[in-house]
Parts: C-alpha cells; sequence; structure tokens
C-alpha cells in the first residue's frame, strides 16, 4: 500500500520465509533475499539473516537480523529514508515492529556506496519460534519512507502522462500505452514477460482501464483516484493482474481493499478470487463472513453462489464443512 505527499513516498512489501526450520543452519551474513520493489522511483529488496548479520558470522547469534537494500543505485544519488520492519500473522496484521535504533524517526541515507541499512538484533530466535513461526513459516514485511521532493521532470505521474522518453508500447483492449524500458518503473512488468525486448506489446485477457491503473502503480506506488462504487470490482480485477505480474505489494493492497468491503454481494467472487490466487488472509475473511447462517442464507439465494458452485467445488465442500454444526 502506498501514499504521497510533496516530499514523501511512502510503501511496504512482504517476504515470506517458508521451511523455517530448513534455514536455521544458515551462517552469519548469508542472506534470504525477497523480490525487488518499488518505492519514491527506486528499487529495494529485503535481507533476512537466519545467523544473524554479525560481521564475519561473530555477531549475537541469539537473535536474527533483517536488512533494507538499494538495488542498482544511481552512481551520483543519495535516497534519504525511514523504515521499519514488522512481522505479520496468518492474516496480515502486523504482530511485532522494530524500527532501526530506538528513534522511529531516523533518517538513513543510501547510495551506492551505502546500499543497505539494518537491524542486526531484529528479535531473538526463540521469541520468533515460540510466538510468530506458524506451520514452519513467517511473514516479514519492510515499511520504507522516501523523502524527496516531486516537482517537475521527477514527478513520475507527468513522465507516465507525457509519454516522453517511452521506448515500449502496450496494447490492451484497443487501446494503446506508451510506457520507459529503461526505468526501474518497468521491472516488475517485464520480469514475467517473454517479450523483454519487444517494442510492442500486446496484453491480452486484461481490461485497458485495469492496465492503467496497475501501470500508474508502477511509477508512483500509487492507484489512481476511483469512484467508491468502483473500487471494489476494481479491487477484484487489480488482484488478478497482481497476481499474473508477481506484484505481490499491489496484491497485497488489494487483498486489504476486498476484505473492508465484503458482503453478500461480493463474497463468494471474492472467495473463489482468494482460493486461485492463494490469498490465505482474504479466503478466512470470506469464511468468517459466510459462517453467519443470514448472510449465507443470502449469498445462496445470489446468482454468484452458482458461480462459486461452478469454479471450484471443492471450495464449496470446505465452506459447508465449516458451516456444519
Amino acid at each position: 500500500m502506498s501514499t504521497s505527499s510533496a516530499k514523501m513516498v511512502t510503501g511496504w512489501h512482504v517476504l515470506k520465509i517458508e521451511g523455517y526450520s530448513r534455514t536455521k543452519g544458515l551462517p552469519g551474513r548469508r542472506s534470504i533475499q525477497s523480490s525487488t520493489f518499488i518505492v519514491g522511483g527506486h528499487s529495494w529488496y529485503i535481507g533476512y539473516f537466519p545467523g544473524g548479520m554479525g560481521s564475519l558470522g561473530l555477531g549475537n547469534t541469539d537473535y536474527v537480523s533483517v536488512q533494507l537494500n538499494l538495488h542498482h543505485p544511481a552512481a551520483s544519488a543519495e535516497v534519504f529514508t525511514q523504515f521499519k520492519f514488522s512481522l505479520l500473522d496468518h492474516a496480515g496484521e502486523s504482530v511485532y515492529s522494530r524500527s532501526p535504533y530506538s528513534g522511529t524517526n531516523s533518517i538513513f541515507t543510501f547510495s551506492s556506496k551505502t546500499i543497505s541499512h539494518g537491524i542486526s538484533g531484529f528479535i531473538k530466535k526463540t521469541e520468533l519460534e515460540s510466538l510468530y513461526v506458524k506451520d514452519d513459516s513467517f511473514k516479514i514485511r519492510c515499511d520504507v519512507t522516501v523523502i524527496k521532493d516531486i516537482h517537475g521532470e521527477d514527478d513520475p505521474v507527468a513522465l507516465l502522462d507525457s509519454q516522453v522518453g517511452g521506448d515500449v508500447t502496450f496494447e490492451v483492449g484497443g487501446n494503446i500505452f506508451t510506457a520507459h524500458r529503461s526505468s526501474v518503473f518497468m521491472a516488475q512488468l517485464f520480469g514475467p514477460m517473454k517479450e523483454k525486448t519487444a517494442n510492442h506489446v500486446r496484453i491480452d485477457d486484461m481490461d485497458a482501464r485495469v492496465f492503467k491503473a496497475m501501470l500508474r502503480f508502477m511509477y508512483t506506488d500509487m492507484l489512481p483516484d476511483m469512484e467508491e462504487d468502483e473500487k471494489t470490482v476494481m479491487s477484484q480485477h487489480l488482484l488478478v493482474a497482481a497476481d499474473r505480474y508477481n506484484m505481490e505489494r499491489l496484491k497485497l493492497i488489494c487483498e486489504d481493499m476486498l476484505r473492508k468491503r465484503i458482503n453478500t454481494d461480493i463474497v463468494a467472487t471474492t472467495l473463489v478470487l482468494a482460493e486461485q490466487h492463494g490469498c490465505c488472509g482474504l479466503k478466512d475473511v470470506c469464511f468468517k463472513f459466510l459462517i453467519s447462517p443470514g448472510n449465507l442464507k443470502t449469498v445462496m439465494a445470489n446468482d454468484s453462489f452458482q458461480y462459486l458452485k461452478n469454479s471450484c467445488p471443492s471450495l464449496l465442500d470446505e465452506l459447508l464443512a465449516n458451516v456444519a454444526p
């Protein structure tokens, strides 16, 4: 999820550690890295150190460490940043949080000379294992705020809208969108694509409005303004697009928007989406909503319930097992 002001751009990313028990044997300063994500026009990634990140592995081995890394920094650029790390529960809610040092407002400078900052003693291994590791896995979230002046040619919205310097076009639903292949914003889109060197890319099975919203998110870390009655449908379509292009942060934003809007009209279609795209927290919210006999009775009278039966019969069996006395 992202917001922006005149001088700050914020965003976050989640790294899921699966098979925690297998990572415990990694030596100090050996990390597990997340995929890259974009905040403030810069590419970042998370480093998780199961054995700590003390010098030569001699740090406090009772703790795990976490680190924020600037990916491919410009030679002369300095990036001023605030950040914090959190642990999430199964539903995606923060249950433990720490910022570097004791001050939550510390500003850190990233550059080609200093590409990383982190928290050596993020959490004790014993505490992590007893409280937060479930089914041999857990999730780490990093919130990043980039402090900058956004104006003129540095404004990513203006860059996208002006099309100046654009070197690749996308054809979506008969509409043409111009973007910047060389820009770090496009790393997320070209990563899963076969047409990495093409100047013109056709994308099928996606609405042009959905692609436009996704493209703007890549450039700005924000979704465009939408009418309230449009947010639900757009969130569903964007969730599918985010999963298709491995945009984990956008996917989580869409999940959060849908969780807040669950009602008898959309719960069945949302449950199918959650099942098909691996959104466990959203699936749990849908099940909890449907456990109420009144809600389930109303939904079963809707056309959307037939869609649920046809799309995921096994999901219907799981649902009925959950509501059975």
